[in-house]
């Protein structure tokens, strides 16, 4: 007789009288579970401020020798453009930054997107001390692993986390591990850990950028990280400008074509660093790129980037001349700084400061992540919390007739 696995006890108590109710009691179960039973190599006082030390450490450890080359999308069918796949004609997409701690934290963030069944998952950047091999393996490949994995596919931008290791660890192991898929056959997850078998087309990832696009949206996922170090030490008291790199402009222009008038989508910039901000150092220098190469055709566009471990909206304003709705989610892993801006307050929307505990007498706030749900010309963001609760929500529209991107109260 097979052995089947046996229920607890108190699964039983209060238990409900309807399928609906029944259902949602063994769900909640299941995601209490996997709370309960995620691994965690690190606590969140490990990357306080305070643990100078333990920074230094792995960044000295790390930091010295060449960077590993520059990857962009060679000559051939992989452009690094794909086209979105559509469940019930709606596309979710789940964004992280400062996630890969692997703390509990971070497992718990895991497991609430993998709650959601994302279509595509994607990490903004800065694995957690330096983007070493251990910690690309901690967060992203081992069984172990919390990363909740999309459904058709899984992209990656790097941070300047990872390139304080060269970026090694995170061009020969990550990169490979992530990527889209294309007509799978089983409907499976995305995962180029495990191929699947049968006709589904997959796209590793080749390049550190890329692009998500339907009929009325394109994700362009911009490398700022590659060009945030520089020398060692400098680059941490003058940090460098971020700039894309010339492959990279030579991409965005010979393939997205962002300056054609007839193609009036909205667009969704992702990035590690920021173009702007009120609390730290911004690196505009991409958005002025940018703007070169939007040429007379202007328009606004959404600017979702990490890098800050906080979660702020932003009123639109210019940027080296482009116009931008900018959003920072750098609370996906690391603790969350809840301090006042030091300028230009009356620019923020919406600024989380929950105090969710104290760690070492310093008040920190809740991690979590944005989802972003595409419905034809409708763009649905959800920030939601560690707790699975929603902290802010935004509805966007495109007019594909202008090509004009904006905010729906």
């Amino acid at each position: 007789m097979p052995d089947f696995p046996k229920r607890d006890l108190k699964e039983y108590v209060d238990v409900g009288h309807s399928e609906l109710e029944n259902h949602l009691r063994t769900q909640n179960a299941q995601f209490q579970s996997v709370l309960e039973e995620a691994y965690a190599g690190r606590k969140l006082t490990d990357f306080l401020w305070l643990n100078i030390f333990g920074f230094a450490f792995h960044y000295l450890k790390s930091r010295f020798g060449p960077r590993h080359p520059y990857q962009f999308y060679p000559s051939g069918d992989d452009t690094g453009v794909y086209r979105m796949k559509a469940d019930n004609e709606t596309t979710f997409i789940a964004l992280l930054s400062d996630w890969a701690s692997d703390t509990p934290e971070s497992d718990r963030v895991g497991a609430v997107v993998a709650s959601h069944k994302p279509d595509y998952s994607i990490h903004l950047g800065d694995i957690y001390f330096v983007g070493a091999p251990s910690e690309v393996y901690d967060n992203f490949i081992s069984p172990t692993a919390s990363w909740p994995r999309g459904k058709w596919g899984n992209l990656v931008l790097s941070g300047n986390h990872e390139m304080y290791s060269n970026g090694a660890a995170f061009y020969k192991m990550l990169l490979p591990t992530m990527g889209v898929r294309v007509n799978p056959s089983d409907g499976s997850i995305y995962s180029v850990v495990e191929k699947p078998s049968g006709g589904s087309m997959i796209y590793e990832q080749k390049a550190g950028f890329f692009c998500l696009e339907n009929d009325y949206w394109r994700v362009i996922g911009l490398d700022t990280g590659y060009t945030s170090v520089e020398r060692p030490f400098v680059e941490i008291l003058s940090p460098p400008d971020c700039h894309l790199r010339k492959e990279q402009v030579r991409w965005l222009k010979n393939q997205l074509h962002l300056e054609n008038p007839d193609d009036r989508r909205g667009i969704v910039f992702l990035s590690h660093h920021p173009p702007f901000s009120a609390f730290r150092t911004a690196f505009p220098r991409p958005a002025r790129q940018l703007r070169q190469l939007f040429g007379d055709f202007l328009r606004p566009v959404l600017w979702i980037w990490g890098h800050e471990h906080r979660l702020v909206g932003y009123q639109k304003r210019e940027v080296a001349g482009l116009p931008v709705f900018g959003r920072c989610i750098g609370h996906g892993g690391m603790p969350v700084e809840i301090d006042l801006p030091k300028i230009n307050t009356e620019s923020i929307l919406f600024y989380d400061q929950r105090r969710r505990k104290n760690l070492r007498r310093i008040g920190i706030g809740y991690n979590g992540f944005a989802g972003l749900k595409f419905d034809k010309e409708t763009l649905n963001i959800e920030y939601r919390d560690v707790e699975d609760k929603v902290v802010v929500s935004e509805r966007w529209t495109i007019d594909i007739q202008t090509g004009m991107v904006d905010k729906m109260e």
